[in-house]
C-alpha cells in the first residue's frame, strides 16, 4: 500500500472513530498531495510523497515557532501534534550517532575535505539517507564533519 492511500485509509478509520483532529489534518495533507498531482499532472510516487510530507512537517515546525514567539501556545501545540501526526508516514528516523557514521561514509566517497564541497557533499546526502533525516540536521551535523 503507498503513503497516499493509507493516508486515506487513515482518513476513513479516523471518520469512523469520530477524531476530528486527525481527520480534519488528514484531510489537509491529502489536499496538499492532491494539488500537486493536479498541478504536475503525474501520478505520486512514495518518493514524491516523502518529499512533500518532509516539507509539510517543516512549514509545521515553522509556523510552532511563530507562533511561540507571538504568544500562542495554543495553536502552537496544534501544528506540533500535526507535525507528529504527518512523521508516522515518514521511514524511522536517524538518531545523530547514525547520521554522522552515514555523513562520514559520504565523505569518504567522496573524498570531501573542507566546507568549499558542501554542496556536492549535502546533493551525495540527501540522495542517500533521503528522508531519514531532515535536510536541516543533515546540513548541521555536514558542516561539523567539514569544519
Amino acid at each position: 500500500m503507498s503513503i497516499k492511500e493509507q493516508i486515506l485509509q487513515d482518513i476513513k478509520i479516523a471518520m469512523k472513530q469520530k477524531d476530528e483532529f486527525r481527520r480534519d489534518s488528514l484531510r489537509t495533507l491529502h489536499s496538499v498531495l492532491k494539488q500537486v498531482e493536479i498541478d504536475q499532472r503525474v501520478e505520486l510516487s512514495d518518493e514524491i510523497v516523502l518529499g512533500i510530507l518532509q516539507k509539510e512537517i517543516k512549514k509545521r515546525n515553522d509556523a510552532k515557532d511563530i507562533y511561540l514567539q507571538g504568544g500562542r501556545e495554543d495553536l502552537a501545540q496544534k501544528e506540533s501534534m500535526e507535525a507528529e501526526l504527518i512523521a508516522v508516514y515518514l521511514p524511522k528516523q536517524l538518531n545523530d550517532d547514525e547520521l554522522k557514521l552515514k555523513l562520514q561514509d559520504i565523505k569518504m566517497q567522496l573524498g570531501a575535505s573542507s566546507i568549499k564541497d558542501l554542496g556536492n557533499f549535502m546533493k551525495a546526502a540527501k540522495e542517500q539517507i533521503g528522508a531519514s533525516a531532515d535536510a536541516r540536521r543533515i546540513s548541521e551535523i555536514a558542516k561539523a564533519i567539514l569544519a
